[in-house]
């Protein structure tokens, strides 16, 4: 389970406000992050991840990643971040991408098999689509088998049909590793049919919890 009490002080929309949030999250859940722009929804990915510094505290079946007194860094996490701009690296192929993250054969060749990337696993990103970069960056945040998997927008700027298509690897990678999904989007069709549970902030407080009824 994910436990989160956290507060931070930004600057969003509407000017100075304070993200405030807390919630439990159970293993294994799916989550959709969703609200109007500058609420805070990235922070708070950012602030799983340890890419922000925040007050309160955050604990990770029952490990502590956030306290007063403690604070553990982005690389001993296991978290998965999938970023909107995928931030694969240019210099490397598909797959020294992923065996950049952890040395481990054995799962990079799984998971290129598993997003159909395996005969593109030499290629450098700029001679990939963007659908192609956007499953290279979900395998790659998989290399860790992460706690918990982030994922900032992953799908908005892909085609409709790729979209719907990246929509099923994205659930039948989360089904597969068995993993705390958090996903950013303002994208109503994938929220009906990947999320467990819809989380909507507004101001940077948490104003509707809710479970999906169609999954």
């Amino acid at each position: 389970m994910v436990k989160i009490n956290i507060t931070k002080k930004l600057f969003g929309s509407i000017g100075d406000m304070e993200l405030k949030v807390d919630t439990d999250i159970n293993r294994g859940e799916f989550i959709a992050l969703t609200g109007e722009s500058g609420s805070g929804k990235s922070t708070l990915l950012r602030i799983l991840a340890g890419l922000e510094r925040a007050n309160g505290d955050i604990t990770v079946d029952g490990d502590v990643w956030l306290s007063k007194q403690f604070f553990i860094s982005p690389q001993k996490r296991r978290v998965g971040f999938v970023f909107q701009d995928y931030a694969l690296f240019p210099n490397m192929t598909t797959l020294q991408n992923l065996l950049y993250i952890e040395k481990d054969y054995d799962l990079a060749n799984y998971l290129l098999n598993m997003t159909q990337l395996y005969e593109l696993r030499d290629r450098y990103p700029q001679n990939l689509s963007g659908g192609q970069q956007q499953r290279v960056a979900l395998a790659r945040a998989l290399m860790l088998k992460p706690k918990l998997l982030l994922m900032d927008e992953p799908l908005s700027a892909i085609d409709p049909d790729m979209r719907q298509h990246l929509q099923s690897e994205i659930l039948a990678l989360h089904r597969e590793f068995q993993t705390t999904t958090i996903m950013v989007t303002h994208n109503r069709e994938e929220v009906s049919r990947l999320a467990d549970r819809v989380l909507t902030i507004k101001y940077g407080l948490i104003i509707e919890d809710r479970r999906n009824s169609t999954i």
